[in-house]
């Protein structure tokens, strides 16, 4: 088993990562009956795509020079109705400056070859933007 999940009440859950005992909470979004007042469920879908974009060339890039540390996405989940569901995920990457060109195709290369990318929905759009200048 890899997690556990909790129902907490008034659309909220409390998710353990079972090897570690890790936690985050869900809540539902404000436009569906929720407050909003954690990711939700769709959120952690989203959020896990840049996520797992960034592990994936942390792992490809390895200890190359410069350092990948400190690198960042930005997600926007984009949802559709009818039924409800995520239409589209926008990720913007910023990554070092200094990473050669050769580097920097291959790392966007294993960024949209991750797990979570071959996982999701194709129906689901993915716009993915690498800005090279930290």
């Amino acid at each position: 088993m890899t997690s556990k999940v909790e129902y907490k009440g008034n659309l909220r859950t409390t998710c353990t990562h079972l090897k570690s005992g890790d936690q985050f909470n869900t809540d539902a979004p404000v436009d569906n009956h929720g407050l909003g007042e954690a990711f939700s469920p769709t959120d952690t879908v989203a959020t896990g795509l840049a996520s797992c974009m960034l592990t994936m060339m942390g792992i490809r890039y390895g200890d190359m020079q410069p350092p990948l540390d400190g690198a960042y996405g930005e997600v926007t989940k984009h949802m559709a109705a009818d039924p409800r569901r995520i239409s589209r995920i926008d990720v913007n990457l910023y990554l070092p400056a200094g990473v050669s060109e050769k580097n920097q195709k291959l790392l966007e290369k294993t960024a949209r070859t991750c797990p979570v990318w071959f996982s999701l929905h194709e129906a689901i759009q993915k716009e993915i933007r690498f800005f090279w200048t930290l």
